[in-house]
């Protein structure tokens, strides 16, 4: 199944984000659940670092919740608010 995360940071979180960045990717790199697309979000000026955004493929919405609460990200308090859904994917150009 497919999940989506969408995190917004905490306002003026841009340090915070930065210092915890390489721990963030080197988890990403070692979940047991696949990233299919993930980057940050951006502000207006589509250059501020705002929030995260994840596509990912896992067993359960538990497995996501998990992947999630143990985001170098989120130990680190960046995230405001986070979403986690379910989603169908019904079409892929890629």
């Amino acid at each position: 199944m497919h999940y989506v995360i969408h995190c917004l940071d905490h306002e003026g979180a841009v340090e915070k984000r930065l210092a915890n960045y390489d721990a963030h990717k080197a988890y990403l790199a070692a979940a047991t659940v696949k990233t299919l697309v993930s980057g940050p979000l951006l502000a207006d000026d589509e250059e501020t670092m705002i929030g995260s955004c994840f596509l990912l493929e896992a067993d359960s919405l538990a497995e996501v919740e998990a992947f999630n609460h143990n985001d170098p990200f989120h130990h680190a308090g960046l995230w405001k608010t986070v979403s986690i859904r379910p989603f169908a994917k019904r079409v892929d150009n890629r």
